[in-house]
């Protein structure tokens, strides 16, 4: 904690885990919402969240409360109820809360998986690969918190700052000086190729032309999970290489035999079944 302290004071920046003693309580309320089927109860999600916020100690805060098929809340009115809930909390706590609200049908960005979505935010933060959906979410949530923390009230000019903060390599270089200080190997972020690799990569392509309709995050995200990237038991150990990297996204346009991701894979048995289900999860309209 001291560690923590220090570096937050030294260069402005340092990132923690939870700890058993933050909010305590959380984590029974949150097993016994399991155990009776309330993990969607929106008193008790707001409760849950907040309780964490106002332990750590911060008296300004922005929320990201998304919403759609890989979301808890699946609707924007019960994203807009669950975040006027959290505010009225903050408020009561005596914190300055503002919400921003992010769509997630289909996954945010193109990678999903714990290496791959390192590299890409790596890419993002070097300025190489800025997918325009993620580039919006960033950009929202930091030009609101730019404001909350007094130095900036115009919301664009605060998003000009930002992309010029990437552009000339300062925000990279302050992600770089954060991994360093706290024991991590920069070399990884100045060659993303020294990341472990999954044993097996498989490119799946479309079958038809026409254009894509849908990518269902949650199913993307349960078969992102099945192939290691998650847990599908508690006891389960997470497969940081394993995943899925989209080439195309909602509304992109595909012909017959054009990849449209590409599965990440340690186990061949199971790089194979995702391959199958990656065709159904992806809709393409014949229209083009």
């Amino acid at each position: 904690m001291e560690q923590f302290k220090e570096y937050v004071h030294k260069i402005g920046i340092s990132m923690i885990g939870q700890t058993a003693n933050l909010a305590p309580a959380d984590k029974k309320i949150y097993a016994l919402r399991d155990a009776i089927s309330c993990v969607d109860n929106i008193p008790l999600i707001a409760s849950s969240i907040m309780s964490k916020k106002i332990a750590a100690g911060a008296n300004k805060i922005v929320l990201e409360v998304t919403y759609g098929k890989g979301a808890f809340m699946k609707n924007l009115e019960d994203a807009k109820l669950l975040a006027d809930k959290m505010e009225k909390l903050g408020a009561l706590a005596n914190l300055e809360v503002k919400s921003v609200f992010t769509p997630m049908d289909e996954p945010i960005g193109y990678a999903v998986g714990n290496t791959l979505e390192m590299i890409e935010a790596i890419h993002f933060l070097k300025g190489n690969h800025m997918p325009e959906d993620l580039k919006n979410i960033v950009l929202e949530i930091g030009s609101q918190m730019i404001k909350l923390a007094g130095h900036g009230e115009n919301i664009e000019e605060n998003k000009m700052k930002m992309l010029e903060t990437i552009k000339n390599g300062t925000a990279f270089q302050k992600f770089k000086q954060m991994v360093q200080n706290q024991g991590g190997d920069s070399s990884y972020l100045e060659d993303t190729g020294k990341f472990e690799q999954a044993k097996y990569k498989i490119e799946v392509t479309s079958k038809k032309s026409g254009t894509i309709q849908e990518i269902n995050a949650e199913e993307i995200g349960k078969l992102a999970c099945y192939l290691g990237a998650g847990r599908v038991k508690k006891e389960d150990k997470i497969d940081m290489a394993a995943g899925i990297v989209l080439n195309k996204k909602v509304g992109d346009k595909v012909m017959q035999n054009d990849i449209i991701a590409t599965i990440y894979a340690n186990h061949k048995e199971k790089a194979d079944l995702a391959t199958e289900k990656i065709e159904y999860i992806f809709k393409i309209s014949p229209k083009t």
